[in-house]
């Protein structure tokens, strides 16, 4: 009885020692009880899946359809609801929770978060252009050459232009829970993640299952003339 994900805030990073004495880079995510506010069915909405509120908040900081779908579930007022796959074969009911013991030490996960936002950036900056030359008299160090075509009445779709960088939704894969603290509601995470301290991030497990490889030994046998 699971489901695939969980929600967290990104609390900071900080770094720790491994068995062997070497120094691991991580990121701490607090992870309070995710409690489940509503089933989607195939039946009633066409798939399936698991509604997680998290984060406690004050019930006037929130709407009146938001009192009333919580308060209809049984769910104290929470900050942030979203929804998560439900495992084969599980069975999740409406006030279920979920913690951090969601994950082990060493598995796998993919972590979603919004990125930090940067503003107005250049194409250089946003982009990695290589820039103009660093010649003298060159006034072009860094603005964007051609673009395309010139003669167009538009602009055309997947241009890369200067404009707004960052605060998107990224997601994270290959990395890997190096402790996981009950006691505390903390996760810990091998390397950054995405987004700002204090932000919303969500945690799964990963899409694909992880390939192991197999050795296959052939064995030769002689047959007897």
């Amino acid at each position: 009885m699971s489901v695939k994900g969980i929600l967290g805030l990104k609390v900071g990073m900080t770094q720790i020692f491994d068995p062997e004495g070497k120094v691991v880079p991580v990121t701490v995510v607090a992870v309070e009880p995710n409690v489940v506010s509503q089933i989607r069915t195939v039946d009633n909405d066409g798939y399936s899946a698991a509604q997680l509120a998290f984060d406690d908040i004050s019930v006037y900081r929130l709407n009146r359809p938001e009192q009333g779908h919580l308060a209809k579930a049984g769910v104290q007022p929470k900050r942030y609801l979203r929804e998560v796959e439900i495992e084969a074969g599980s069975t999740v009911a409406v006030g279920d929770e979920f913690g951090p013991d969601l994950f082990k030490e060493g598995e796998k996960l993919r972590v979603t978060g919004i990125s930090k936002g940067k503003g107005f950036a250049g194409g250089v900056k946003r982009y990695h252009f290589h820039g103009g030359d660093q010649t003298h008299g060159s006034m072009v160090h860094r603005k964007p050459q051609s673009g395309g075509a010139t003669d167009a009445a538009r602009t055309f779709k997947g241009t890369r232009k200067p404009g707004h960088m960052g605060d998107e939704t990224v997601t994270q894969t290959g990395l890997r829970v190096v402790q996981v603290d009950t006691d505390r509601h903390i996760i810990l995470i091998k390397g950054a993640v995405p987004g700002a301290n204090g932000g919303l991030l969500l945690l799964r497990k990963p899409a694909r299952a992880e390939k192991v490889k197999v050795r296959v030994e052939t064995v030769r046998s002689s047959k007897k003339k």
